[in-house]
């Protein structure tokens, strides 16, 4: 992929509102930048995959990265998805094994890339970045434990809501106030299938069932939540009706 641009300056501001790098000094910005490279891909390329060496990282510029498993059989887990301001594919650089998962591009992205051999340099010369990494990874570590929980206790039904609440607050665009949210990150029914661990024919048939009664919304990879305090009860009503501990209303 060719490079978008050679002047670090020209993304200097983005990476200023990037959660990893917002607390860094001015200089140190500055010097990170220099080792950047602008990239862009199209909707659906491979960026790196499960047992490749890793090394480089990346930072989302615009669009949204899917990263998932495969399993022996071949079968893919979708383990998170990623948007603008995301660091992707530090865990190879910083313990040196193969990559854990595969990266795939949902939608056209602009990525910042940077060698292992740069950031590890950076890392030991600045230690706010290295705090600020280890906040990053904590709240990765969080989240994945959060999905354990999800995927371990509840039904299908309840996680496939659980997951699409907790994105569209992360992703969502308003367009009415408390009620009615956009998620456009480009997903096909299949990549909904494999967050939960379910057929693509089920995730159909109970989409449809939610936009009969109103809830929601899929179509070409946009996710509209017609009426979020309905379906924010249509999960709480499932996940008391299991006897396991309550999920955080706050999601």
């Amino acid at each position: 992929m060719p490079s978008l641009s050679t002047s670090a300056r020209s993304w200097l501001p983005f990476l200023k509102r990037v959660p990893l790098l917002a607390s860094l000094p001015e200089n140190d910005l500055e010097t990170l930048a220099g080792d950047f490279r602008l990239f862009a891909y199209p909707r659906g390329n491979i960026l790196f995959h499960q047992g490749a060496a890793g090394h480089e990282l990346f930072v989302i510029m615009a669009g949204k990265v899917r990263i998932y498993k495969i399993t022996p059989d071949g079968h893919e887990t979708t383990t998170n998805i990623f948007a603008a301001g995301d660091l992707l594919g530090e865990f190879a650089i910083f313990d040196g094994l193969p990559r854990s998962a595969s990266g795939k591009t949902l939608t056209r992205c602009e990525l910042l890339q940077m060698s292992d051999v740069d950031f590890m340099r950076h890392l030991r010369a600045m230690p706010d970045l290295a705090v600020a990494v280890v906040r990053m990874l904590t709240q990765k570590i969080r989240w994945t434990a959060t999905l354990v929980e999800v995927l371990g206790q509840y039904d299908t039904t309840t996680r496939l809501l659980h997951l699409l609440l907790s994105y569209t607050q992360q992703f969502g665009e308003e367009r009415v106030a408390g009620k009615e949210y956009v998620l456009d990150w480009g997903l096909t029914q299949s990549d909904l299938a494999t967050l939960v661990g379910a057929r693509r024919e089920w995730v159909n048939q109970i989409l449809k069932q939610w936009a009969h009664h109103g809830l929601l919304e899929f179509s070409d990879g946009r996710l509209i939540i017609l009426d979020l305090p309905r379906v924010i009860a249509e999960r709480d009503l499932r996940v008391q009706a299991q006897p396991h501990a309550p999920i955080s209303p706050n999601v």
